[in-house]
């Protein structure tokens, strides 16, 4: 993979490799790489050649920029309306959002839609609230902070420590916005984008540190009256905490200092939202944790790890005791399986699952990978031995270039064919 040197930039292809010279990665430099793992690393004879992994998004060092960019076609704003999907967040406005994808790549999206929210929040007015703030007067207004006024005036009675409560914009809110606004327009490269950061982060308030806004976003409690907030604190979480490889649809997460996304957990949760709102239509549902584990026991130290399918759908069993389930597992492969067949171990670990959960008279269980360029047509890899007929993997490929609700069709009517099916699997 050819590296580029322009700005001291290395662009990087999901599972491709560079190699880099010792003199631009610094220790800082390799000790982030490893702690985010979104790159491996291995020292070479000529420097140390860096492999990506399932990631992309840009990775800041100290003497270079790190580009990974995404195996799959996704296109940028189809790529928002996945992530919003994934983290139920409600759908972008396509009529007032501009998101172009720039030299950041899909990294650029994330200001871009914080941008999109706070505009929302100014159109419909800043929520403004009772805020304590620390004073000093002559007179005593607000209430008398007792420990400044012991400690500080040192028997001073005409200099009163006070903490009153001034109704304005300056509520924890805001605060966030401003100060993500004020850290995105820091890390994004294109002028124009960099320009509305900073003239819609001026009509927000903002601690003097923007990181200082972390704790209050953690902290932050909704209710009726700011639940409007979420939206935006949502892609506000991601740029104050970097949106790290495992911590970008994690709400509370905090990890990386750059804007990394892993495709591999997104598609993850992408598919599991629509496995489970596809059930819950037709009369399942999703398994509760732990639900059916499949577990293994004899094993050292006594452990006993669960072997969890990425998506376990339960369905009432028409013919069994009640309160006894039929099971159905959806696994969500990000490979491109629109053009290769099934691996060898992901084809063992479907039938492992089909074993363990699904009854003689119905041994299915379905794969979903992404189909880049429209939908396919589902196909059935039927395994046999010896003794017949071991179990179907249905293999759906769903379009990434449709909205999340029009391309689940596949998976939806997977499902439904399943949670009515009585007769044996022909």
């Amino acid at each position: 993979m050819p590296v580029s040197t322009a700005r001291s930039e290395v662009v990087l292809t999901e599972h491709r490799a560079a190699v880099v010279p010792r003199s631009r990665l610094s220790g800082d430099d390799l000790a982030k790489l490893r702690s985010v793992s979104a790159v491996s690393v291995v020292e070479v004879r000529a420097g140390y050649a860096l492999k990506a992994r399932s990631t992309t998004g840009v990775l800041q060092l100290e003497r270079l920029r790190l580009v990974l960019r995404p195996k799959f076609p996704i296109p940028g704003k189809r790529l928002i309306d996945w992530l919003c999907y994934a983290n139920h967040q409600r759908e972008p406005d396509e009529t007032l959002r501009d998101w172009p994808l720039g030299r950041d790549g899909y990294a650029g999206l994330v200001p871009a839609a914080l941008l999109h929210e706070c505009r929302l929040l100014l159109r419909r007015g800043l929520r403004r609230d009772y805020v304590r703030r620390p004073r000093i007067d002559t007179a005593l207004r607000g209430r008398l902070d007792v420990e400044a006024q012991a400690t500080r005036c040192y028997g001073a009675v005409d200099r009163l420590h006070l903490q009153t409560f001034e109704y304005e914009d300056g509520g924890w809110e805001n605060l966030v916005c401003g100060a993500a606004l004020t850290v995105a327009a820091q890390r994004s490269t294109d002028p124009e984008q960099t320009r509305r950061l900073l003239d819609t982060a001026a009509r927000f308030p903002s601690p003097r540190r923007p990181l200082d806004a972390v704790p209050l976003l953690a902290r932050g409690q909704y209710t009726r009256l700011n639940t409007h907030y979420r939206a935006a604190h949502a892609w506000a979480r991601m740029v104050l905490g970097g949106g790290g490889v495992t911590d970008l649809l994690d709400p509370y997460g905090f990890g990386a200092k750059s804007l990394l996304l892993d495709l591999n957990r997104l598609w993850e949760k992408v598919v599991e939202r629509m496995a489970v709102d596809a059930a819950v239509a037709v009369g399942g549902r999703g398994a509760r944790k732990g639900e059916g584990a499949i577990r293994t026991h004899g094993g050292l130290g006594d452990r006993k790890p669960a072997f969890d399918p990425d998506v376990l759908l339960a369905f009432p069993s028409p013919t069994e005791e009640p309160g006894t389930s039929r099971y159905l597992v959806v696994d969500a492969k990000y490979k491109n399986y629109a053009t290769r067949n099934v691996s060898s171990p992901d084809r063992h670990q479907l039938l492992t699952y089909i074993a363990g959960y699904t009854t003689p008279d119905h041994p299915v269980a379905l794969v979903v990978h992404p189909a880049p360029h429209g939908p396919l047509p589902p196909r059935d890899l039927v395994v046999e031995g010896p003794r017949g007929r071991l179990g179907i993997i249905r293999v759906l490929g769903l379009d990434t270039r449709a909205s999340p609700k029009d391309a689940t069709g596949p998976l939806r009517g997977a499902i439904a064919a399943f949670a009515s099916s009585t007769a044996a699997v022909p």
